[in-house]
């Protein structure tokens, strides 16, 4: 059922815009860069290629966010009322089918970019890639969807973190890496406690509406603990691989960035109502841009010397 547009809607564009929750998509400009900056240092960067698989990752989460959107709401996890989401359905009258179409049509646009990477690459690429996107769509689509699993954090890190930063270095070199994998393991986890934020902050709602998330399976107190240990794990990551020289001391520019997941556990520490934790839900996801656009800063400057 379509929803009656509020009388103070923000004009179109905006609206449209807030569905592609714009603030996430660095997830996946960060994995990309990584493992273009890792690629330097083995072959001539191909900038056609580092776009098109910028622009295919982009609109495979941007879709992503739209069937999130969609089926929450088909489900009636999404009302007008709740905190977090874009709002283009239940705040903004958009109608749920349009949502979904475009989420398809995102799809179709980054199977046209996908096409360009294999031919210039390999055609296994297109595997990973049709795998990557039904995951997508069974994030929240389907009938087990893995948002509401125990199952997010590790899935969506591992995509995102993971197989996005090791393709984007298979491209541009020809060969599979272990440096790229081992380098994506701090993004992965990052990745990962971007979602637990975020189930963190639904877990009384996500409780009452059926949903077995992580966090609801560990309780507020012990999630927040684990997710600080998701912080601690990547920096300490990156320090192990600068000690025993894995990695260039540059790499240790990532430090910078402790300050974010800092306030991130701070803020859902001693909150307990979903709007006030969102500014540790920004701080976690900031936590992930910054750390890694100081990686990359620091494999770029690496790559100089």
């Amino acid at each position: 059922m379509q929803n009656n547009k509020r009388k103070d809607q923000k004009p179109s564009w905006q609206v449209w815009w807030r569905l592609l929750r714009p603030h996430t998509l660095t997830a996946s400009f960060i994995p990309v860069s990584i493992g273009t900056a890792l690629a330097i240092q083995y072959a001539k960067i191909d900038l056609l290629l580092f776009g098109a698989m910028l622009l295919a990752c982009i609109l495979i989460q941007a879709a992503t966010n739209m069937f999130n959107e969609y089926y929450d709401y088909v489900r009636g996890l999404d009302t007008a009322e709740s905190v977090g989401i874009g709002g283009t359905i239940v705040r903004d009258g958009v109608h749920p089918k349009v949502v979904l179409r475009l989420a398809m049509a995102f799809l179709v646009l980054a199977t046209l970019f996908g096409g360009y990477i294999c031919y210039q690459s390999s055609w296994w690429i297109a595997l990973i890639g049709l795998v990557s996107m039904a995951v997508g769509y069974l994030y929240t689509g389907g009938p087990y969807p893995i948002a509401y699993t125990p199952l997010g954090e590790l899935v969506s890190g591992f995509l995102m973190g993971t197989v996005i930063t090791m393709i984007s270095f298979f491209i541009q070199t020809g060969i599979v890496s272990w440096q790229s994998f081992i380098i994506s393991v701090p993004i992965l986890v990052l990745v990962g406690a971007i979602m637990m934020s975020n189930n963190i902050r639904d877990l009384e709602g996500d409780k009452a509406k059926g949903r077995r998330t992580l966090a609801i399976l560990l309780g507020k107190e012990s999630a927040i603990k684990f997710m600080a240990g998701m912080f601690i794990f990547s920096y300490l990551w990156v320090l192990i691989l600068v000690v025993i020289n894995y990695l260039s001391p540059w790499l240790l520019l990532v430090l910078l960035s402790v300050p974010k997941p800092i306030k991130a556990i701070g803020g859902f520490k001693n909150n307990n109502l979903p709007i006030k934790m969102m500014p540790a839900m920004r701080a976690t996801a900031q936590t992930n841009t910054f750390f890694g656009f100081l990686l990359v800063m620091g494999l770029l400057i690496s790559n100089m010397f």
